[in-house]
């Protein structure tokens, strides 16, 4: 399921979080085979992720990412 809805601490105002592409292999781990289907261009998609790693979320387009993490009070941050 690709969502805009991050998971966020709403105590944590300097809150940093980091965008990368997700490559054809972690897909097939992160996103269930029926979610793909929902997928226009799944060489669109990024992963945003919180200072320690965890996965907030899964978003279609690098913009979409940025716009997420913005949206939520968040400093996003892009990593390769």
């Amino acid at each position: 399921m690709i969502t805009t809805e991050l998971k966020t601490n709403p105590f944590e105002s300097d809150a940093f979080v980091y965008i990368r592409h997700l490559d054809a292999d972690e897909l097939q781990t992160l996103m269930p085979a029926n979610a793909m289907e929902q997928v226009k261009d799944p060489e669109e998609l990024f992963v945003v992720l919180s200072a320690d790693g965890v996965r907030l979320a899964v978003v279609e387009g690098r913009d979409a990412a940025f716009a997420a993490a913005l949206a939520n009070d968040l400093k996003p941050l892009s990593v390769h």
